[in-house]
């Protein structure tokens, strides 16, 4: 199988000369990297090259990777039945970056881009309605990404007086609490529930004082 994603990839690299940027094969499957500028003509090729015929898209997702100057990755995984193969296409992304929309080429793909929209807002240019899948219309932000708060930015409830849904601040029932994680027989600097009574007994070691 190695063999023949080797072959593929030569083949990729030797029709679309700076197409793309780096090829891996790992796990049986092969990767091909490549940029915005360029994915629609490897699309095309994909799934119109009789050695390809990538005519199947399974998925395009997303990754957020905060520290990159592009910090996200577009990833698209494609399968051919004709050839019994699939290969998976990244391409890198900022906030700002216009992704040329595959849906001309996959219809399959509209809800997929759709939900990378979403869920890290990652734009495509020439989605037919690229607008939000899996959040409400008014939802504030873009919930996969790493930096988005674990509690959201606002709560959900019914009001029963409205009729109707409302949107309010997040109000958590309790601060956050530090734990030490430290096992509870060594190392704490607190008096353990029993621990004062230890003091009292003839022989035993104090116990330690709160801080």
């Amino acid at each position: 199988m190695d063999e023949t994603l080797k072959d593929l990839a030569a083949h990729v690299t030797g029709a679309l000369p700076g197409a793309l940027v780096a090829h891996k094969i790992a796990y049986g499957e092969l990767t091909l990297e490549t940029t915005p500028d360029h994915i629609l003509k490897l699309a095309t090729f994909l799934r119109d090259d009789p050695s390809c015929l990538f005519t199947c898209i399974v998925d395009v997702c997303g990754a957020d990777y905060p520290a990159r100057e592009q910090r996200f990755e577009v990833v698209y995984h494609l399968l051919s039945l004709k050839q019994n193969a699939r290969v998976r296409v990244k391409l890198s992304a900022g906030e700002e970056t216009l992704v040329p929309s595959v849906t001309g080429i996959w219809p399959g793909a509209n809800w997929f881009e759709r939900e990378a929209y979403d869920l890290y807002g990652i734009l495509f240019t020439g989605h037919p309605e690229l607008r939000r899948l899996l959040t409400d219309y008014g939802f504030d932000g873009h919930p996969l990404r790493k930096d988005f708060p674990l509690t959201g930015f606002v709560e959900v409830r019914y009001d029963d007086e409205l009729k109707r849904v409302v949107y309010e601040p997040v109000r958590l029932a309790q601060e956050f609490r530090n734990f030490d994680f430290l096992s509870p027989w060594e190392g704490v600097e607190y008096i353990l529930p029993g621990d004062e009574k230890a003091s009292s007994q003839p022989g035993a070691p104090a116990a330690p004082k709160a801080s």
